[in-house]
């Protein structure tokens, strides 16, 4: 297929997460660098009781209508920043053509919450008691089939699975499919919900979480030399992509530009990260070469930081190795914990934040990197900082390693 000329411009932003699910509370929470993590009661009495949930929304009249009853918490919360995303973006599904739009939306897990209920039912019921809604709500594409129906959108609809990379896959595959001719207007992001005690159970028990359950705020610590393990977030963001021409030839306003995307599999441990970050640096070397950027042009990197021993080790080498001019680094998840599947598209508005505002957030617990540190963190406070390209990165278990590159907009938004 001929790709098409002209850059890819993120028109439309609309979150759902820990710190706010407005554009200006998840902003002004992420430049506060203080951590969304609290104790949780429907995980009291786990080895870990605590996480960062999604408040203050109710998703069930922030969706309204009748097909509320048919969708998993997931897919709520990807469905109210998919109508955020587009409204931003100056776009109305009753004006659009649809056959030109497509939704591509990461999810990990799925509706779990509904699995575990319904054998719950299974078990106490029998058969007939098993919902009939369960598979619709439960499998993972869910987010994106309803995202589709809301928006009227008929062009490719798809569901990335890579793991804590899956909004950024997501994103990259939408910018593919912007490029390639096949659509004009792309909804794309991620969204997870599996704050339960089920998934909170099973990575407690294979050691990825932090046990600090006397200082639950204190917890997600990326890049820090005390970190124990992630603190598991929810939430969803969606991000409108567009062809600078598009946009621009229909009064859109371009907020930043996916300059590039590139993607890497270590393909060397289900869990862990190659120590040696081959798939993470092979991830930054392909969206480096599709931005056609050399690597001391870039001035910031929303690093995966999960605060984990091995993902925070392994990172370091990589942006150290690669980027001995030290551009600045912060890591959200120290404010919103591992949402996730979510993690990469939450993180990626976070970084087209950081462009518009010349802002960089702190992250939150790293009073100082630790002694010896190659890095550059912004701690304690936001940096006042022009940034021009910046990279967000997302690590998956199973070795997915995917990095987006985004360009600060000129005047013209170009």
């Amino acid at each position: 297929m001929t790709r098409v000329d002209g850059d890819v411009a993120v028109t439309g932003l609309g979150l759902v997460t820990p710190a706010g699910s407005e554009e200006r509370t998840f902003w002004e929470g992420l430049c506060a660098g203080v951590s969304m993590a609290r104790g949780c009661e429907e995980l009291a009495g786990l080895p870990v009781d605590f996480g960062c949930p999604v408040d203050g929304i109710d998703l069930d009249e922030a969706v309204g209508g009748r097909s509320v009853w048919r969708m998993a918490r997931f897919v709520k919360m990807a469905l109210v920043a998919a109508r955020r995303a587009v409204a931003d973006a100056g776009l109305s599904p009753e004006r659009w053509d649809g056959d030109r739009v497509g939704v591509v939306l990461g999810v990990g897990v799925g509706g779990v919450s509904v699995l575990v209920d319904n054998v719950r039912r299974l078990d106490d019921g029998g058969a007939g008691a098993v919902s009939p809604l369960l598979v619709p709500m439960m499998m993972p594409n869910a987010a994106a089939g309803e995202v589709a129906i809301a928006l009227r959108a008929h062009g490719p609809s798809l569901a990335s699975a890579t793991a804590c990379a899956s909004g950024a896959t997501a994103l990259a595959i939408a910018r593919d499919l912007l490029l390639d001719g096949r659509c004009d207007v792309v909804v794309a992001g991620g969204a997870e919900a599996v704050l339960t005690p089920l998934v909170v159970s099973a990575f407690a028990g294979m050691g990825a979480l932090s046990l600090r359950t006397g200082d639950p705020a204190g917890a997600s610590r990326p890049f820090a030399a005390d970190r124990d393990g992630f603190v598991v977030g929810e939430g969803a963001a969606v991000l409108v992509l567009e062809r600078t021409g598009h946009a621009l030839a229909r009064g859109g306003r371009p907020r930043a530009l996916l300059a590039g995307s590139g993607s890497g599999t270590d393909a060397h441990h289900p869990t862990a990260p190659d120590p040696a970050g081959r798939g993470a640096r092979k991830a930054v070397e392909a969206a480096l070469g599709e931005a056609g950027w050399a690597a001391h042009e870039v001035d910031h990197i929303n690093a995966h930081g999960t605060s984990t021993v091995l993902n925070d080790a392994m990172e370091t080498a990589v942006i150290s190795g690669l980027f001995p001019h030290r551009p600045s680094v912060t890591a959200p998840k120290g404010v919103l914990g591992h949402t996730l599947a979510a993690a990469g598209a939450i993180e990626a508005a976070a970084t087209v934040l950081t462009l518009e505002h010349g802002l960089v957030p702190p992250i939150a617990n790293l009073d100082a990197p630790p002694d010896g540190s190659p890095l550059d963190c912004v701690v304690k406070e936001p940096r006042i900082q022009r940034v021009e390209r910046a990279l967000s990165h997302s690590f998956g278990f199973g070795g997915h390693n995917v990095v987006l590159a985004f360009r600060r907009v000129d005047a013209d938004g170009r």
